[in-house]
């Protein structure tokens, strides 16, 4: 028969092992942001000469430039415009759209649900054409509100999936207490269903903000007017064609990283919350 301490031993050694693993894959995700930011505080001539973790010399007037150079100011308001709308958008449709198909008994609702379902498996290059010939038909494209629609239809049903499985485990009491309050159908949305969802709801603003403030592709195709192009397009300012400009790049890639890990920090533990709840299902 083992002894206690075999066991003791066993569980120490597993836990080592286990925390070792999770240090390696924290070390893989945050060396490429380390470097970026080292990277973003040198000159083009040491950034691939100088391999030392601190640089010799700050050179934070990278930052400064980067700002001006790459137009920075409207780049970066238009970014936090389309951000917020797309979001706001997204949060406010499908979440009665997953309350709809959660409580509601209406015919289709099984197909129309599937068909959301469905659009999760196509990815975004595969609706470019589509997209852009309905947009031109439409008279949409190169306009703000054209992108705006585009974002929210993306992010649509993969939202919409998240918080109807956290309808469906919503206890339908507390709705009937609400109900004989007074509630009509949209006054239990608004005073019962979304102040529960806050959890879910943080998982769905922050994955779909960091999908509209990290979209390139999509905004290349539609838009051709630069005064209405979003920040990650204004880091090709420093692409040229024989020569990229690597510290001013970085310092751009790190000025457009802040405001995600600033809405990821504030959200965190509704984050969290959200995943042990269930709004995740693996």
């Amino acid at each position: 028969m083992k002894s206690t301490a075999y066991y003791k031993t066993k569980r120490i050694t597993t836990n080592v092992l286990i925390h070792m693993f999770l240090l390696a894959v924290s070390v893989t995700c945050i060396f490429p942001l380390l470097w970026m930011i080292i990277s973003s505080l040198k000159t083009q001539d040491t950034i691939f000469k100088d391999m030392s973790i601190i640089p010799r010399q700050f050179h934070f007037e990278n930052y400064v430039q980067a700002w001006i150079e790459g137009g920075f100011g409207r780049y970066f308001l238009n970014s936090i415009f389309y951000t917020v709308s797309v979001v706001m958008g997204i949060v406010i449709i499908s979440s009665l759209a997953a309350y709809a198909f959660s409580r509601f008994r209406f015919p289709g609702r099984n197909i129309l649900f599937v068909l959301f379902l469905a659009a999760m498996m196509i990815p975004i290059p595969g609706s470019f054409v589509p997209l852009y010939v309905l947009l031109n038909k439409l008279h949409l494209r190169n306009t703000a509100i054209g992108y705006i629609l585009c974002m929210i239809n993306v992010g649509l049903s993969t939202s919409i999936f998240l918080l109807k499985t956290f309808f469906d485990k919503m206890p339908k009491e507390l709705e009937d207490a609400a109900r004989i309050d007074g509630c009509s159908k949209f006054g239990i949305w608004w005073n019962v269903a979304l102040p529960l969802s806050k959890p879910v709801l943080a998982v769905v603003v922050v994955f779909n903000a960091l999908n509209v403030w990290n979209e390139y592709f999509l905004a290349l195709l539609i838009f051709d007017s630069k005064p209405l192009m979003p920040l990650q397009l204004a880091l090709m300012t420093f692409q040229g064609e024989f020569i990229t400009r690597y510290p001013l790049l970085m310092a751009g890639l790190t000025i457009t990283v802040v405001p995600i890990l600033v809405v990821y920090v504030f959200m965190q533990k509704y984050i969290v919350k959200g995943v042990t709840q269930g709004a995740i299902v693996g």
